[in-house]
């Protein structure tokens, strides 16, 4: 039996809620274990769908994992199976960052091109082609990213885009091969300084994290180690909005604000009064509707495209006309056809979308078609008169651990209906 939310309108959402680690570095971290031989530990993990289908990923290609609440302990062998071409693959984007590792540690690896969220192409140009300047060949075959090399050595490697992904990739195969590797146009997102950091606790040698250069010099090996996830900003950013959005007062705690910087400054441009706790947290309290604001999506410190639905439910209901900037995924906008149904004033042209906002959306059956955009679904519905309901919540829960429950605590009525 399918499951949906059923989220009643009017809410004003007050209290704190706690924000445990980035699902968006949790499975890079985990990919990083098959760097070293022996035990690794992960701690403050995410409770969501996309750990055990990781856990599955890893056990495929020969490693040991168990999942005990935030904990993820990897054991991985001497010998791994380079084929990551298993059925888990095929559920989640983020599996193809074990090709790095995979090419780093076996020198072979053929990894099922991957599945995940329904927001646009993501081409793996950018992974191939820095695999190639290291001295591997690869080929897209039988569906499967296929790479192999007799040996990897550094290069000098510009990415055209600050790929998360690429970089991830080009990264976790550099720290292993032999010489120097320099990523220009690298990502600088707090996620890729995170895996940097777990790789130097490992015994990489990395240089510039968090800069648009990471300089890596290749070691023989490395260990396993035991190290803490980041706080999720997108997470944290989800519950800014929904104090915005709600006109309500929320606490958020286990986050780097600073990771959030210009969405909270975006948040103070549409009348919230922002505080933060030093590098553990802040507080949104939003009196009256909220003002119109401009958004565009950029690479980080950028605002980041997965909180655009977001920015598009605050305009929603804000008070004048917003505009939203697509530059990162063209089909991010099909959200903005379920936000219509929910009274939205809104429409796209091109990578631009037009918002007037309206003083209250009205309910509606919707579907989410990716983590985010249920997420700002529900929002949206906390915003409505009557109640409405979010189909398709398993993408929610891709991303949210504990949802509902956080949401209930902070005085929203949101049920689960089965059926």
């Amino acid at each position: 039996m399918s499951e949906h939310f059923r989220v009643q309108g009017g809410a004003r959402l007050v209290g704190e809620v706690e924000v445990v680690g980035a699902k968006n570095s949790v499975l890079k971290l985990m990919a990083a274990a098959l760097l070293a031989e022996g035990t690794t530990t992960i701690t403050n993990c995410p409770e969501i769908l996309d750990v055990p289908l990781m856990a599955d990923v890893l056990r495929s290609l020969g490693c040991s994992v168990t999942l005990d609440g935030g904990v993820v302990t990897i054991t991985t062998p001497a010998e791994l199976n380079h084929r990551a071409d298993s059925e888990a693959m095929g559920k989640l984007r983020a599996s193809v960052c074990v090709l790095g590792p995979l090419v780093g540690r076996c020198k072979r690896a053929v990894v099922a091109l991957p599945g995940g969220d329904a927001i646009g192409s993501r081409p793996l140009d950018m992974h191939q082609n820095g695999l190639r300047k290291l001295g591997a060949h690869s080929e897209i075959e039988h569906g499967c990213v296929v790479a192999e090399a007799e040996g990897l050595h550094g290069a000098q490697i510009w990415l055209d885009f600050p790929s998360v992904g690429a970089t991830e990739n080009i990264l976790m195969a550099a720290v292993l091969a032999k010489g120097t590797t320099v990523i220009d146009n690298a990502a600088r997102e707090p996620e890729i300084v995170d895996i940097c950091v777990m790789l130097q606790e490992m015994g990489a040698r990395i240089e510039g994290a968090g800069t648009s250069t990471l300089t890596v010099h290749g070691v023989e090996s490395l260990s396993p180690t035991e190290h803490r996830v980041i706080g999720d900003r997108i997470v944290g950013a989800t519950w800014a909005f929904a104090a915005a959005m709600t006109r309500g007062d929320i606490t958020v705690r286990g986050v780097d604000p600073h990771h959030l910087d210009l969405v909270l400054e975006k948040l103070r441009m549409a009348g919230a009064e922002v505080t933060t706790f030093g590098g553990d947290g802040f507080r949104v309290v939003q009196d009256g509707r909220p003002q119109s604001v401009d958004f565009v999506t950029l690479p980080y410190p950028g605002f980041a495209t997965d909180l655009q639905p977001f920015a598009i439910a605050l305009s929603s209901v804000s008070e004048g006309t917003s505009m939203i900037t697509e530059n990162l995924f063209e089909a991010r906008f099909r959200f903005i056809e379920e936000m219509v149904r929910l009274g939205a004033d809104a429409r796209t042209d091109g990578h631009h979308a037009v918002v007037r906002g309206v003083e209250r959306l009205s309910s509606a059956p919707v579907w989410a078609s990716d983590i985010r955009a249920g997420a700002g679904l529900v929002l949206a519905g906390l915003c409505a008169d009557g109640a409405t309901e979010v189909y398709e919540i398993f993408h929610i829960e891709r991303g949210y651990p504990g949802f509902v429950e956080n949401l209930r605590k902070l005085g929203a009525t949101v049920d689960r209906v089965t059926g």
